[in-house]
């Protein structure tokens, strides 16, 4: 299985976390930098009206659904791809992959709290993981030439962005030509936990997001 569906205009592939993990894999032995997204429906509900981001979302390398509501929404029912999804066995697997081969990464957040919780969830999970940088990225302080030449500087392998959307994929983006590390791997912020209760969504903002975002997808199936 190894294909695209187009969820609100964006193409996500639809693959098993034992084919992306082989891609994003063979992204890490490449350059320049790979990018590897996963689309949330909070994310996707921010871009809606973003046709240009969308445009320049055509050029990365892979993006996977982290939310099953998504393959839901393309009508797949398959059991095995919803399970991996939401036991987000792909994350797990390359966490695992850049912990084994002591990748170099780096953490980019939005304050200083979620970047705390990140660091201790890598730290409780993947002891030893070599994370070598932690910066905050913020919408209205876009200090990119100093974060850029501090990722290049520590001959990143791997960046790991929790950024909400449309935030992380603008980053991306912009400095997609300037930086030196092999993949980069837009998280979202759904992604930060701090290996209990986590920093995602509360269950009622969760289930307003999913409600929103089934009856778009529903109207524009009617039309």
């Amino acid at each position: 299985m190894d294909s695209k569906i187009s969820i609100m205009d964006i193409d996500i592939d639809n693959c098993s976390a034992k084919e992306a993990m082989k891609k994003t894999v063979g992204y890490m032995g490449t350059e320049p930098v790979n990018i590897v997204e996963m689309a949330t429906v909070a994310g996707l509900m921010q871009m809606e009206d973003m046709h240009k981001l969308k445009e320049d979302m055509c050029g990365f390398d892979l993006i996977l659904a982290g939310d099953k509501t998504i393959l839901e929404a393309a009508d797949i029912t398959d059991r095995k791809c919803l399970q991996e999804i939401e036991g987000r066995v792909f994350l797990k697997m390359f966490m695992r992959y850049l912990h084994k081969n002591h990748k170099r990464i780096y953490l980019l957040v939005e304050s200083e709290e979620e970047g705390q919780k990140f660091f201790d969830y890598l730290q409780h999970y993947y002891y030893g993981l070599q994370v070598i940088g932690l910066a905050k990225v913020s919408a209205q302080d876009q200090a990119d030439d100093m974060l850029v030449n501090d990722i290049n500087g520590g001959e990143v392998d791997c960046i790991l962005a929790a950024l909400k959307s449309p935030l992380q994929e603008e980053f991306i983006v912009r400095n997609r030509s300037l930086l030196d590390a092999r993949v980069w791997l837009g998280l979202g912020k759904e992604y930060i936990q701090d290996g209990k209760t986590g920093l995602n969504p509360g269950k009622i903002t969760q289930f307003i997001e999913k409600f929103i975002f089934k009856k778009e997808i529903e109207k524009r199936k009617r039309n």
